[in-house]
C-alpha cells in the first residue's frame, strides 16, 4: 500500500467533504502518522472511514470525526486541554500538536501505557496521561480552555462546565443510540454557557458515564 497516497485520499475523500476546510487542521492530518497509533492487527485500516477496535469494547473515532472535532474546537497555542478517554492516543497527539498542554485520562491502564509509549516516540513532551475513572469529573482546580469527551454520555455532568474557563470550549456527544448529538458548549461568562448542536452521530459510551434516573411506577 502507498501510505502517503492513502493518507492523502483520507483527507481529500473523507475529511474535506465533511466540511473540514481549516488548512492548519488538514496539514496536521497529512503530517501526523495516524498508522503509528492504530493497533498492529488493524494497521491496514488506518485510513479507512470506520471505527477501529482498540479492545475493552472501545474504538478509535473515524478520521473525519477526529478532524471535524479538532476544527470545531479551534485550539489556540496557549490552550490547556483535558481529554477524557485517551484510547489510541492519536487524538491526544492531534490536540497536543496545537495546544500548550494536554491532560488525558483513560480508565484502562493498557491504553494509558500504549499511548504514553507512542506519544514519546513522536516527541510529545506537553502531554500528561493518567489512568482513572473520569467520566463524571476530573479534579483539577486550574481549569481548562478545552475539554473533549471521546466517549458518549447520556447525560453531561455539570462538573465539566465548572472545569471550563471563561471562553473555554467543551465537545461532547450526548444521548443514546441510535441517535446522539455532537455538541460544542462554550463558557461565555462565569455563570453562562452557549451550546451548539453540530451534527448527529453514534459512538461508544464512556465507561461509567452518568445515566438518567430510572422512572419508577
Amino acid at each position: 500500500m502507498d501510505i502517503e497516497q492513502a493518507r492523502y485520499n483520507m483527507v481529500e475523500q473523507q475529511i474535506r467533504p465533511w466540511d473540514v476546510l481549516d488548512q492548519d487542521v488538514l496539514d496536521l492530518l497529512l503530517k501526523l502518522r495516524r498508522e503509528d497509533f492504530v493497533p498492529q492487527a488493524h494497521q491496514a485500516l488506518a485510513f479507512v472511514d470506520m471505527e477501529i477496535p482498540l479492545g475493552h469494547g472501545q474504538a478509535m473515532w473515524t478520521p473525519k470525526l477526529e478532524a471535524r472535532v479538532l476544527q470545531e474546537l479551534a485550539i489556540r497555542p496557549t490552550d490547556r486541554v483535558l481529554e477524557i478517554g485517551t484510547g489510541s492516543g492519536y487524538l491526544t497527539a492531534l490536540l497536543a500538536s496545537q495546544a500548550a498542554g494536554v491532560v488525558s485520562v483513560d480508565i484502562f491502564s493498557e491504553f494509558t501505557a500504549d499511548a504514553t509509549r507512542k506519544l514519546r516516540a513522536h516527541g510529545f513532551d506537553n502531554v500528561t496521561l493518567h489512568t482513572a475513572d473520569a467520566a463524571r469529573d476530573w479534579p483539577d482546580e486550574a481549569g481548562f480552555d478545552v475539554i473533549v469527551l471521546t466517549g458518549s454520555t447520556p447525560l453531561l455532568s455539570d462538573a465539566w462546565l465548572r472545569r471550563l474557563k471563561v471562553g473555554g470550549r467543551l465537545f461532547a456527544i450526548t444521548g443514546v443510540a441510535p441517535v446522539m448529538l455532537a455538541q460544542l458548549i462554550t463558557r461565555t461568562a462565569p455563570d453562562a454557557t452557549r451550546s451548539v448542536t453540530l451534527f448527529e452521530t453514534c459512538v461508544t459510551s464512556l465507561v461509567n458515564a452518568p445515566q438518567p434516573a430510572a422512572f419508577v411506577f
